[in-house]
């Protein structure tokens, strides 16, 4: 049998790995650079390509990771992400944008989706007892993995220079040693037998001071995906995805015009976004195990409701920190939450392919929040009519949540009332 907290420990691995994605602005100046005759625009499509076959590869590839497993999704993963660096680094070197788009866009936009999905739904079987701290451990890995990434690769390319091939050295390296990761966290994973509980578990369950609590239902990924609170949990993670994104965005030159910050030390501002956003993901989720994972997002939209009314009008520069790196708590809770979320409404018979089509929500938003933010920024001159309508939308998404919980409670009744039947039936 082997160690749980290894195995989690091997999905953080890969989620470390594919979570450098989100370092991609390091690159941003250096391909400008690199790329003379390519715009701004046709750049950021690189990122926008690899969060968008991010989500669709989540959404095709689920019943595979299902079928086949960790150990071999997790392989995968690491050859499609891996060798997608590999292959950007070959664009670089022949200053081609098509072919980066192709390594790091489509090819690595894959390796993100079945890596991102791989270890989750494995972690659920593992921690039946702690669903939330275990999917919060492995997707903060990848909350992190951009605070690693991104300083390791802005040296790299500093040291040898844009002009000497900086940027395809920093693929060439970082692509194999991501495979090196990837492969070896996932030659650890595998899947718990049916039924599996830890011992301490196990050993309450027995004594009756723990009661083990079924989940809702037991759905395949087709079932699950005509089902209301399917749609309730995709319209959520839209609305926090394009939101949170939209402000990481633009959230530099908003410090810059809300507070009056320089760039510099608006940058410092940002440079913090990615801890609080991989804090948010361990906390959020462990905390949705005391209280629920409906009443967790129920707290999500609440608090960004507010937060997006008040971020325009904040003029103390502590202020402006505390209440972005909430929403920024907030936008990784999102992610960390939602496989134990799933877990709870529809079982864990095909998580994995249920919570690849929920991402699809993420490929959709990946497209739509910046492109949103810099429209109502060039419409409205400001960002702040552009936070109105963020919060506003969070309205929308605190809706869907009370109905959610709705849902689950009249269910969870209604459960209860037919197992006191059948148990009254039986005696």
């Amino acid at each position: 049998m082997k160690n749980r907290w290894l195995i989690a420990l091997s999905a953080v691995g890969v989620h470390a790995s594919i979570g450098s994605v989100y370092a991609f602005s390091v690159f941003k100046k250096p391909l400008g650079q690199l790329l003379e005759n390519a715009s701004n625009n046709e750049i950021a499509w690189t990122f926008s390509f690899a969060i968008f076959f991010l989500g669709l590869s989540a959404a095709i590839m689920g019943h595979f990771v299902e079928k086949h497993g960790p150990r071999k999704s997790g392989m995968l993963a690491a050859t499609f992400f891996g060798g997608g660096l590999l292959i950007a680094g070959l664009g670089a070197t022949l200053e081609n944008l098509y072919i980066i788009w192709l390594g790091y866009g489509v090819l690595g936009g894959i390796g993100l989706g079945i890596g991102y999905i791989t270890p989750v739904s494995t972690l659920v079987k593992w921690f039946p007892d702690r669903r939330g701290l275990a999917t919060g451990l492995a997707i903060m890995g990848f909350g992190f993995g951009a605070m690693v990434g991104g300083p390791v690769f802005n040296f790299i390319i500093e040291s040898f220079g844009v002009e000497n091939g900086g940027i395809a050295n920093t693929w060439f390296i970082m692509g194999v040693v991501y495979l090196i990761v990837m492969f070896a966290s996932a030659s650890y994973l595998e899947r718990p037998p049916e039924g599996w509980m830890p011992e301490g578990m196990k050993a309450a369950v027995a004594a009756g001071t723990k009661k083990v609590v079924d989940d809702l239902t037991q759905q395949t990924a087709n079932e699950a995906v005509k089902t209301g609170p399917f749609w309730g949990l995709w319209i959520m993670m839209f609305i926090n995805i394009s939101c949170g994104i939209g402000v990481i965005y633009s959230a530099s030159p908003l410090a810059q015009e809300s507070i009056g910050l320089s760039p510099a030390e608006a940058a410092a501002i940002v440079g913090l976004m990615s801890l609080f956003n991989g804090l948010g993901r361990i906390g959020w989720a462990s905390f949705s195990d005391i209280i629920g994972r409906g009443n967790t997002y129920m707290t999500f939209f609440i608090l960004q409701i507010a937060a997006f009314w008040l971020l325009p009008n904040i003029t103390s520069v502590i202020m402006f920190q505390v209440v972005l790196y909430a929403i920024l708590t907030c936008y990784g809770g999102g992610f960390a939450t939602l496989p134990a979320f799933i877990g709870d409404l529809f079982g864990t018979k095909q998580l994995g392919a249920i919570h690849g089509y929920v991402l699809t929500a993420w490929a959709m938003a990946g497209l739509a929040g910046p492109q949103i933010t810099a429209y109502l920024r060039t419409v409205t001159g400001s960002y702040e009519t552009t936070l109105y309508i963020f919060a506003g939308a969070f309205v929308i998404a605190l809706i869907v949540s009370v109905l959610m919980k709705a849902y689950i409670t009249r269910a969870t009744n209604r459960k209860s009332e037919e197992e006191t039947a059948s148990v009254a039936v039986a005696s």
